[in-house]
């Protein structure tokens, strides 16, 4: 493949070394490299076992590998992929947070769940390396064993949660088998709500799977009894769940931060709609994280407003200063029309790669950056290749994509609308959904032109996921061809306004109290209500909460109002104390009171209508007043008595018997 060596030159710094066998017999220049302490990146990944091995005597080295090959000197346009080459060097020197584990323990108890002797065979083949109990939902004719190796019992399953090492299952028509079975499997008396626990489960029922996308529970192993090559896997894969296992902590969650509930009053539901495998579950305010169950799919953190949820896998500032390197690192070395390509390590990689040794390879303006799912990605991150001088944003996924889509294209969509609305131009943000590595060469190839800024950002990403939105989208602003104040965006997304009917809010704080980001906020000293704009996830507390109904949530971006100081919805003047002079209350709410109780209410008529002056006093006042003035609240005047049914009747009567009421 041709190399550009000045064009890396000028977008990367440090020495630069050219050689054409690296691996063989050129091999002294690594060695030589590594010598020096210096951190070292090879541009090669095949063969990147080869160079940890050599590199063991030298335990210190600072190695990082990338992929300049299938990515970029693969292709038809590789003469022009220089600029491309030095980017993705820059990039992979970019350093990456490690990644949280969980770890997940089984001692092998195994549950096998099945109907017939299919069941009972998978049983005697794992019971060497398991403990194992076979269920029997419904079965029919069984032939009993010879030896009760493992427990043999009657069951259905009607409940189940649990992840790897730490299953448990609700079971009705529990029972135990007769000893005495003859020719086929006799059971004894059936009970329900039985319960089993476990470490693993082997469900070979072919009935409903036991858990909402399946093939991504941990330890929950799933085949058709009818398809003996999915047995056959089924079991193998069942026999090394033993032991001691680490998984990737997905999600950092922060419940201070989430707006799914406030007072009983359900907010932001975003993740909760989205999570494939139930690992998200409402918990008061907040909402809880099962990171043993988490598949790590992300749509929780694409869609989280409030930052609660964050991916880890890298986090969002990390992911950030990855693609501000590789865009910014392109321009420098003398790039132009930059695409960034988002694709995982599974598909991705690998249609990228077939594309390079069957194809035309990618275009010299794609530069692809790999993320642990696609589904992670959040506006900020589209956002950001624009504000940093790209000129358009694609992501690669299945044909039928593994984890749902739909976090990805709300995601895409809002981000798609921004862009088009500052002048980036139309179309720019896509979703390349193809397995056909030809199929991706030709989406890239038609994708239309955009305007690359002229003003591009260099800001640094620091902080939490939402502050890293808000600056990102400041900066895509600032860098914006044609920008614009505000850009409407449809509902649900997470950025808007609120409309408040001024007449008929009393100031009452109840969305305040309720608001779970301080968008809304009272002012201690005067009677106000205030909003931040840029604060406003538009979860819809304030709107459900607010008791007089005049408030309405406004989904949209308005850059002005981001960049404005508090804006004040609502002042009053306050009312002052007529004792003391101590404000107290607004004006229009006491006016009110006095207004519906004045002459209306026996407290404050005849005799006691002078009272109604303690409505104008501060709780202290007020209670200092009633306390001088010996009022005794329970001299109200007579009720009239109780009516009973038998009352009205012989009233009734009485009326018949004289209907002159003589």
């Amino acid at each position: 493949m041709p190399l550009d060596a000045q064009a890396i030159g000028r977008g990367c710094a440090g020495k630069i070394t050219r050689a054409d066998q690296l691996c063989g017999l050129e091999l002294e220049r690594f060695k030589a490299a590594l010598k020096t302490g210096a951190p070292i990146t090879v541009a090669c990944t095949q063969e990147e076992p080869l160079f940890r091995e050599v590199a063991e005597d030298v335990p210190q080295a600072q190695l990082t590998f990338v992929n300049i090959r299938e990515t970029g000197g693969w292709s038809k346009d590789a003469p022009a992929a220089g600029p491309k080459a030095a980017a993705l060097i820059a990039a992979a020197g970019e350093e990456m947070p490690p990644i949280p584990l969980v770890t997940l323990e089984s001692e092998g108890v195994a549950l096998i769940y099945g109907r017939d002797e299919i069941a009972i065979e998978a049983a005697q083949r794992l019971a060497d390396r398991l403990d194992i109990t076979v269920l029997l939902t419904r079965p029919g004719d069984v032939v009993p064993r010879r030896t009760n190796e493992f427990p043999v019992l009657k069951g259905t399953v009607r409940n189940a949660k649990g992840y790897l090492g730490a299953f448990e299952l609700s079971i009705d028509d529990y029972a135990l088998p007769l000893p005495s079975s003859r020719a086929k499997l006799v059971f004894g008396a059936s009970r329900n709500g039985a319960t089993s626990t476990c470490d693993l489960i082997l469900d070979l029922s072919g009935g409903t799977p036991m858990f909402p996308a399946h093939e991504l529970r941990p330890g929950y192993l799933r085949a058709d009894p009818r398809d003996r090559a999915a047995v056959e896997r089924a079991i193998a894969d069942a026999g090394g769940l033993v032991g001691t296992f680490d998984k990737p902590r997905y999600v950092n969650f922060e419940a201070s931060l989430c707006a799914h509930s406030r007072s009983s009053i359900t907010g932001c539901t975003r993740c909760l709609d989205l999570c494939p495998t139930g690992a998200i579950t409402p918990n008061g305010n907040a909402v809880a994280i099962d990171e043993n169950v988490c598949a790590g799919c992300g749509a929780c953190a694409s869609v989280c407003p409030t930052g609660a949820a964050s991916y880890a896998l890298p986090s969002a500032d990390a992911l950030m200063r990855r693609l501000r390197t590789l865009v910014q690192t392109y321009r420098k070395a003398g790039g132009s029309d930059a695409v960034v390509l988002f694709h995982d390590g599974e598909h991705g990689e690998e249609i990228i790669d077939a594309l390079a040794r069957f194809g035309a390879g990618l275009p010299a303006n794609v530069l692809p950056l790999r993320v642990n799912e696609v589904t992670q990605l959040g506006p900020e991150a589209i956002a950001g290749v624009f504000a940093y001088g790209g000129s358009g944003a694609a992501v690669v996924t299945r044909a039928k994509p593994k984890h749902d889509i739909t976090a990805l294209r709300r995601a895409v969509e809002t981000s798609e609308t921004i862009v088009s609305a500052l002048g980036f131009g139309g179309g720019l943000v896509r979703i390349i959904e193809t397995d056909d590595p030809d199929q991706l060469r030709a989406a890239l190839d038609a994708a239309p032109a955009g305007v690359a800024t002229q003003k591009p950002a260099n800001f640094v990403p620091r902080g939490a996921k939402r502050s890293v939105l808000e600056t990102t989208f400041r900066e895509l602003h600032l860098a914006a061809p044609a920008p614009v104040d505000v850009v409407a965006l449809p509902p649900g997304a997470p950025f808007g306004g609120v409309k408040l009917n001024v007449e008929g809010c009393t100031l009452c704080h109840a969305c305040v109290t309720a608001c779970p980001t301080h968008a809304l906020s009272d002012n201690p000293d005067r009677a106000m209500l205030r909003f931040t704009e840029s604060l406003c996830v538009q979860c819809g507390l304030c709107q459900a909460t607010c008791p007089e109904k005049v408030i309405t949530i406004e989904p949209q971006l308005d850059f002005k109002a981001w960049n404005a100081p508090l804006k004040i919805l609502k002042e009053e003047e306050p009312f002052h104390c007529i004792a003391c002079g101590k404000p107290f209350g607004t004006k229009s709410s006491i006016e009110r009171v006095l207004a519906k109780l004045g002459e209306k209410h026996w407290m404050f008529q005849g005799a006691n209508a002078r009272r109604i002056d303690v409505i104008k006093m501060c709780a202290d006042c007020r209670v200092e007043a009633v306390v001088n003035e010996s009022f005794d609240p329970h001299a109200a005047p007579q009720r009239p008595p109780v009516m009973s049914t038998e009352d009205y009747l012989r009233a009734r009567e009485k009326k018949k018997d004289d209907p002159l009421g003589s």
